[in-house]
């Protein structure tokens, strides 16, 4: 991200712009009538294309760069790139799991410097602006302060070959919300257990929640989150701390090293 100029655009004025478009996904979304496959490939969705089109009708006029999961990076040297999943958990969404959500964050050269996650189900609105803090719906949310995996509930996504030291664990399908989640305290933690799994859509508007929450979030290889690759894929695990951040990782690696697990 270092290359890239700063952005001309204060934040107030990218908040405003990522807000925008995710109204537009809630608009078009409540007025979808296909929820199944779309045919053009595997695992995507006829809705998946409507969210897509209605987040790019605001942020083409505004000539920002766009990163979609569903239609690739386009104006990249832009200063500013918002990075899009339109539609989260749309799997969810074509079964009636209500679980689903749409991802909007702005990256500007340092990163991360605005986001919203809306929660199409039951309506709750995630926001976050770098340095400014995280809400939802307008209430500043915090993590629950859990330092050790024994007393940790946990999201995942994939399945380990171990468990990895948990309370509980609860496997819910939108990386997006559940790391929301561990932002506002209804999760402990959340850990990928699926090989490089994820594209920055599926968590980066979560990221910056979770960041500015006083949460942690890591890549479980150690790798830089902060990339606008529409190849590129990394393994986020979050916690409501560092401590216990740093044990549900190596509790991580020890299953898939199948070595022992730590409880404490």
């Amino acid at each position: 991200m270092s290359s890239k100029k700063p952005s001309s655009q204060p934040p107030v004025e990218i908040a405003d712009l990522v807000e925008r478009a995710a109204d537009a996904v809630v608009g078009a979304l409540d007025g979808c009538a296909d929820w199944g496959a779309s045919g053009l490939r595997v695992g995507q969705y006829a809705s998946d294309l409507v969210a897509d089109a209605a987040a790019h009708a605001v942020l083409d006029e505004a000539g920002v760069g766009v990163l979609s999961e569903e239609s690739g990076l386009v104006r990249p040297g832009a200063d500013v790139v918002v990075v899009i999943d339109p539609l989260d958990g749309s799997t969810n969404a074509s079964r009636s799991v209500s679980w689903w959500a749409t991802s909007v964050c702005a990256f500007d050269a340092d990163g991360p410097v605005a986001a919203v996650v809306h929660d199409l189900v039951h309506g709750r609105r995630y926001r976050a602006v770098r340095g400014g803090g995280a809400s939802c719906d307008g209430e500043a949310i915090a993590p629950s302060g859990v330092r050790e995996p024994s007393e940790a509930m946990v999201g995942i996504s994939g399945l380990p070959p171990r468990a990895l030291g948990w309370r509980q664990f609860r496997a819910l399908g939108a990386a997006a919300l559940d790391l929301c989640a561990v932002a506002d305290g209804r999760l402990d933690a959340y850990v990928d257990c699926s090989p490089d799994a994820h594209g920055v859509w599926d968590y980066a508007g979560a990221w910056l929640v979770c960041q500015e929450a006083g949460a942690s979030v890591v890549d479980a290889h150690g790798r830089d989150l902060s990339v606008l690759d529409h190849s590129a894929r990394r393994t986020p695990v979050a916690a409501a701390t560092a401590q216990l951040c740093a044990a549900m990782n190596a509790n991580r690696a020890r299953a898939f090293a199948t070595g022992p697990i730590a409880t404490g």
